[in-house]
């Protein structure tokens, strides 16, 4: 018995009509056999939970760097919580949960150590040679950078994985077209749906992470619309000392909870006014069908300002923010003007073709890798070695 085959053939009984299926896979870059006891984005999925730049995750900034606190999210976390909401809304939607759980997982693998402040140094510091935006290195790290197989570069991943990380947007994923990758394509809905996964769950955990980390009083919380309905119930209902406890951790509960159930209504909503009966529809439609309805829309635009005034740009978040600039271009200089300090993998990938078509170019884009792939610990290290002249090398 061909268990693979089985589940292929139950995808098509279970699933929506629109949902992306393993038997219609475009497939891989490399020919595979196919294994007989998992799907294609079950393999996918595994191959990105045992890659190099899944377990860095673990020490790559959220908001908050790792020596801040053991409780605040970090990437990994971030990575998990996407997941667990992604493949919620997935199923109600009745949408691939494999091929969700794939992409959000590896929605993030190319980060930056730092977080957003280290993705902003590096595209500042590559301005002049192709930029940097962690989407697309995301999609450098599984087609190239990641070396687990004799057979070919990176991780081989199925093609719908890699144009759904192509495909990444939100507020802050500005994801440029790709033209190996069908940009006259609307995103696959499960793509779609790990998207704004992402958005729900970075504004709640940031929103929590804020107010834990004491960046968000009381009296400011007020403002925000979609808080006062999160917690407003509970706040009637709980006595001081339980107000103190579980408050915050249930109004966010309530928060997601809110929003994910707004989004399926809308979407579901959105599928049957246009008509959508097949992947081809979902393909060819012009505009996103998974999102939240109007007033929802605005109320988390709102939430989202909240989160940028309150958190991303407190005078503590800003210290932290710079600090790991001037770390990151500081370690670049470094690098580019003696390389021989880089590692000798990365001395070696700036002579590779694949590393940038322009050979001028190869040595900017190989350091760029490298510290890319940095976790922030690793960063901090390393900038001890080069700068520190009694630490260890």
């Amino acid at each position: 018995m061909n268990l693979r085959h089985e589940m292929e053939k139950q995808e098509h009984k279970i699933l929506a009509p629109y949902a992306m299926k393993n038997s219609d896979s475009l497939g891989r870059s490399f020919t595979e056999k196919e294994h007989p006891y998992r799907t294609a984005f079950q393999r996918d999925r595994d191959r990105i939970i045992h890659s190099t730049a899944f377990r860095r995750m673990e020490y790559k900034t959220q908001v908050f760097v790792n020596h801040e606190g053991d409780h605040y999210r970090t990437r990994l976390t971030h990575t998990i919580e996407v997941t667990q909401i992604a493949r919620s809304i997935g199923r109600a939607l009745r949408l691939n949960e494999d091929l969700i759980e794939t992409i959000a997982l590896a929605h993030d693998l190319g980060h930056t150590p730092f977080g957003h402040a280290g993705e902003e140094a590096l595209n500042e510091l590559m301005k002049n040679d192709g930029g940097f935006e962690h989407n697309a290195q995301g999609l450098r790290v599984i087609e190239l950078l990641e070396r687990r197989y004799p057979q070919f570069p990176g991780l081989n991943l199925s093609y719908e994985v890699r144009e759904s990380l192509a495909k990444h947007a939100t507020a802050y994923d500005h994801s440029e077209a790709n033209p190996d990758y069908h940009p006259e394509w609307q995103a696959l809905l499960e793509a779609q749906v790990v998207a704004m996964a992402d958005a729900i769950a970075y504004n709640n955990h940031d929103l929590d992470d804020g107010i834990r980390a004491g960046l968000i009083k009381d009296w400011t919380l007020k403002e925000c619309v979609l808080w006062r309905k999160a917690s407003e119930k509970h706040e009637a209902q709980m006595t001081p000392d339980e107000k103190e406890k579980y408050l915050r951790p249930q109004s966010i509960i309530t928060l997601i909870n809110l929003q994910v159930t707004d989004l399926v209504k809308n979407t579901v909503k959105l599928l049957k006014r246009h008509k959508i009966r097949n992947l081809n529809d979902v393909k060819k439609h012009k505009e996103r069908l998974v999102r939240f309805s109007d007033q929802m829309a605005q109320e988390n635009k709102a939430l989202e300002k909240f989160l940028y005034e309150n958190v991303y740009r407190h005078f503590r978040v800003e210290k932290m923010s710079q600090k790991s600039k001037r770390f990151l271009q500081e370690l670049f200089a470094a690098y580019l003007n003696d390389p021989k300090q880089l590692s000798p993998r990365y001395q070696q990938w700036a002579k590779d073709s694949r590393c940038d078509q322009i050979a001028g170019r190869r040595l900017k884009r190989s350091i760029c890798d490298y510290i890319s792939g940095m976790t922030d610990r690793y960063a901090q290290e390393e900038y001890k070695k080069l700068f520190y002249p009694f630490e260890k090398i």
